[in-house]
């Protein structure tokens, strides 16, 4: 600390916490009350020693300077990058596409929108809450058989506006089955479950114990259990185990809307 300079007062008033203080020639100034001595009433004469600390001056300009360093390497230097996507599952009719966690630096996500070749979708894409919970993946149907598709991704920051790589998919003609992904509900019996468990296998297609956006077809004779309820959500059809033995019996995919599970 420099030199300090020492000053005299005399207590003029003390009121709701500032004090009025008056220096030899008749200067008035506002001073807290609560920084003078204890027992100081109108008429005390204080003394106040006023210096300057030039370490603390150094130390604060340290710290700000370090501040605006990291400032710089937190939003000036990191940016966000682009999304990356593939492709997750495709069917005659319908693509997931799946994407890596999106790198945002320090930016917030505004929006995310889907490219289908080169036009911009309606489709419902996971929110920034969606994003933040780990929803990696988007279902967009309505796709024609047997065609060409280019898919991309437009990411929204606030640092601004990103697109993913393109991808292309082509959709499965009705006779190829190996997209065809089924999951299994409340049946007769094991002995069934696993009979259709062959059936996939000869057609080509394959099954899972878990129900996601991936599957395409689950198979009950009753309308029950967690697995079907988790189909509801993902508006996935639920058919009889008729419609696997149809689409074995005629080598290609068959319309589930016959084989509904009332």
């Amino acid at each position: 600390m420099s030199h300090t300079t020492s000053a005299q007062f005399t207590v003029g008033k003390l009121d709701a916490g500032m004090a009025m203080l008056l220096t030899e020639d008749y200067q008035l100034i506002e001073f807290p009350s609560v920084l003078l001595p204890k027992g100081v009433v109108l008429g005390s004469v204080v003394n106040i020693d006023v210096g300057r600390d030039k370490g603390a001056e150094q130390r604060q300009r340290n710290e700000f300077r370090e501040l605006q360093e990291q400032i710089l390497v937190d939003f000036g230097t990191r940016l966000p990058k682009a999304p990356v996507i593939r492709v997750g599952h495709t069917t005659q009719t319908w693509t997931v596409l799946e994407w890596e966690p999106l790198d945002l630096a320090a930016a917030e996500l505004r929006s995310l929108h889907l490219y289908r070749d080169g036009q911009r979708m309606m489709q419902s894409m996971p929110s920034s809450l969606d994003v933040a919970n780990s929803v990696l993946a988007v279902k967009t149907s309505g796709l024609d058989v047997d065609h060409d598709y280019e898919f991309k991704i437009e990411m929204r920051t606030s640092a601004g506006t990103l697109f993913s790589n393109a991808v292309t998919i082509r959709t499965h003609s009705l006779d190829n089955l190996c997209g065809v992904c089924v999951c299994f509900g409340e049946c007769e019996s094991q002995e069934e479950i696993e009979n259709m468990k062959e059936t996939v296998k000869r057609i080509g297609a394959s099954w899972t114990d878990q129900v996601s956006m991936s599957v395409t077809h689950f198979i009950a004779r009753y309308k029950a259990g967690p697995g079907c309820e988790a189909a509801l959500r993902y508006n996935i059809p639920i058919v009889k185990p008729d419609w696997l033995l149809a689409c074995e019996a005629n080598s290609k995919l068959q319309p589930a809307i016959k084989f509904y599970l009332e």
